[in-house]
């Protein structure tokens, strides 16, 4: 490594720590005031003290993220890497707050409509259908991290095959076998591809059983929005696996995560307005 690109990694790295920092304070000093005014009833204290929480623990996850890319490596590597592990657990914590600013923001900013009350069963059944569909496309957000940690984009650059082939040949390479969900680098692009598109097809085929069910326009354009960020997103992906994985187009595809989780956030936002019978 240059001289030029350690300074570039530092810079990066200094940038980010700064931001969560300001963070942390454009939340909490603003809590504090509101909080010792008495404008937080019980339920938002309550939120408001798991939020507090995790932006601490966000920030020793972090610290805890760096601390594994000074340790000696198994083997020698151009580039330094942190734990893939933890890097996935700092980028989960950070969705996880994330989400929990985003749901509470919707709920109290959102204005009210006139709404139609809909069947108890059928409206529980979208509403659980619609959190699947955020379990899922968190859960693909954190298979990325894999992706990221083991450099595994640069596996296999091709779509839609790995390389001639449907099915790559070292999937199992490592032993004990659980370890290849973690650790090998074919195995994680390959579960990142099947959850990627799996999510796309779950995303479409809610979207078409919806197609008739009677919601607020608001709720409706929610839900177009999240089919269409899914394409984008899917797009974002193979773009970045066929370019060899471009700083740009990474960084693109990891934003891309974050706004269609935040589409599905506010999807399952309206779907709880509704009144039931």
């Amino acid at each position: 490594m240059t001289l030029e690109q350690f300074k570039f990694i530092f810079y990066m790295e200094w940038g980010h720590r700064m931001w969560g920092r300001l963070t942390g304070l454009v939340f909490l000093l603003p809590a504090a005031y509101f909080w010792k005014k008495g404008y937080f009833n019980s339920g938002m204290k309550k939120r408001v003290g798991i939020f507090s929480i995790l932006l601490g623990f966000q920030g020793f996850l972090g610290w805890y993220m760096v601390k594994s890319g000074l340790n000696e490596p198994e083997k020698q590597t151009e580039v330094p890497r942190v734990s893939q592990y933890r890097l996935a657990a700092h980028l989960g914590s950070a969705f996880l707050l994330y989400v929990g600013f985003l749901w509470s923001s919707l709920t109290h900013l959102l204005p009210n409509q006139n709404l139609a009350p809909m069947n108890a069963k059928q409206l529980r059944s979208i509403t659980m259908r619609s959190h699947n569909l955020l379990a899922l496309i968190f859960t693909t957000a954190l298979a990325g991290a894999f992706v990221a940690g083991l450099d595994a984009g640069l596996v296999y650059n091709s779509f839609p095959k790995f390389a001639d082939r449907w099915i790559p040949t070292d999937l199992w390479a490592i032993e004990p076998k659980w370890k290849n969900f973690f650790e090998n680098p074919t195995m994680v692009q390959f579960q990142h591809r099947m959850l990627g598109m799996g999510t796309l097809a779950a995303i479409g085929l809610y979207a078409f059983s919806m197609r008739r069910v009677n919601i607020s326009p608001r709720a409706r354009l929610a839900l177009n929005t999240l089919v269409g960020m899914s394409f984008v997103q899917v797009g974002l992906g193979i773009a970045t696996l066929l370019y060899y994985v471009p700083t740009h187009l990474g960084a693109l595809h990891q934003s891309g995560s974050l706004a269609l989780l935040s589409f599905g956030i506010w999807l399952a936002t309206e779907l709880k307005r509704i009144p039931k019978i």
